[in-house]
């Protein structure tokens, strides 16, 4: 038997608890059926017999006590809600734990915003990590020693899995059962659950808003200057003399406040751009194209997908309802 423990801390995200547990003793059952053993064993882990969620809304009866738990196989932390650093501060109780079983040889497997309770024991440091999208420049700065894989549904290094933001995190426990069982079984969960088993990117999903949490204030008059001209074709020597900055200096600042090259940060805001204007009007490809500044358009739907995953036209499909009603009334 897998013995599976389901972490159950304070201010963490019901259903990343339940649906943790209700894929695994699904997966039970289809090897039942099947004519196998059940495979995993499976228990809702917490400091207390029951734990408080959504303020009190909610409750989990849990199945055993951490200083019950000896050893285990499979270490699952649940999405985390509100505020990270009050979040972790709730439940340090279970940091020397998790450190303690992944020394005895358990694997660790976050899911979403539970790579921050993750990252907390130290066990990140030094290796790749995936979270929410929404949520990575803020792990970025708790975290700096950890690198943060951009866009990512699926991250594994060392016994240490964490997934993508929200309901990604089913990818990760469909890439366990695979790996705990076979595929045959992990597409039989996909198929029964009704999730795209092979979906390796969250970029599609993946709004950028522009990492201004930080002082700088050259940085940001820099991007906001980049905001207010997406149509134009800006340069670095540009910017840099705007700001009236040397050019080295102007480029190390901005990748220290923005985690982006002062190229790629340009190139992000007119994606975002483009994406809004697919989503909200009735423009083509080529007129989106020219509205922030790109006139190759082998250049632009290469740009577009690298950081959205879908093609221009797969993009506007996708989520623009203009369009869609245009064509059903057609």
């Amino acid at each position: 038997m897998k013995r599976v423990s389901i972490l159950v801390p304070e201010s963490s995200v019901m259903q990343a608890i339940a649906d943790p547990q209700y894929l695994f003793l699904a997966v039970n059952q289809f090897m039942a059926v099947s004519g196998r053993k059940p495979l995993f064993d499976v228990e809702l882990v917490g400091l207390s017999r029951q734990v408080n969620l959504n303020e009190g809304m909610y409750s989990v009866n849990t199945s055993r006590l951490l200083q019950d738990v000896e050893s285990t196989d499979l270490i699952v932390i649940p999405a985390l809600f509100g505020d990270m650093k009050d979040a972790i501060a709730r439940n340090r109780d279970f940091l020397p734990w998790i450190s303690e079983q992944y020394r005895k040889g358990a694997e660790v497997a976050s899911l979403c915003v539970g790579a921050f309770l993750l990252a907390s024991t130290g066990l990140l440091d030094g290796k790749k990590c995936s979270t929410h999208w929404g949520f990575q420049d803020e792990f970025r700065e708790m975290f700096p020693k950890v690198e943060v894989v951009d866009g990512s549904i699926i991250t594994e290094e060392g016994r240490i899995y964490s997934s993508g933001g929200a309901q990604s995190y089913w990818n990760l426990l469909l890439h366990l059962v695979e790996k705990y069982t076979d595929r045959e079984t992990a597409i039989l969960a996909s198929k029964y659950f009704a999730i795209d088993i092979d979906r390796d990117s969250q970029a599609t999903f993946a709004m950028f808003k522009g990492q201004k949490n930080h002082s700088d204030e050259v940085v940001k008059k820099a991007q906001e200057f980049i905001e207010n001209n997406v149509r134009d074709k800006i340069t670095i020597d540009e910017l840099a003399s705007a700001v009236a900055v040397g050019r080295r200096s102007f480029e190390r600042r901005f990748k220290l406040a923005t985690n982006n090259s002062v190229l790629e940060y340009i190139i992000r805001v007119k994606v975002e751009s483009a994406k809004k204007r697919f989503e909200t009007s009735r423009k083509n490809i080529n007129e989106v194209m020219y509205d922030i500044g790109y006139t190759d358009t082998k250049a632009f739907r290469t740009i577009f997908k690298k950081f959205t995953g879908l093609t221009p036209i797969e993009y506007r499909n996708k989520y623009n309802k203009i369009g869609q009603e245009v064509i059903a009334a057609r």
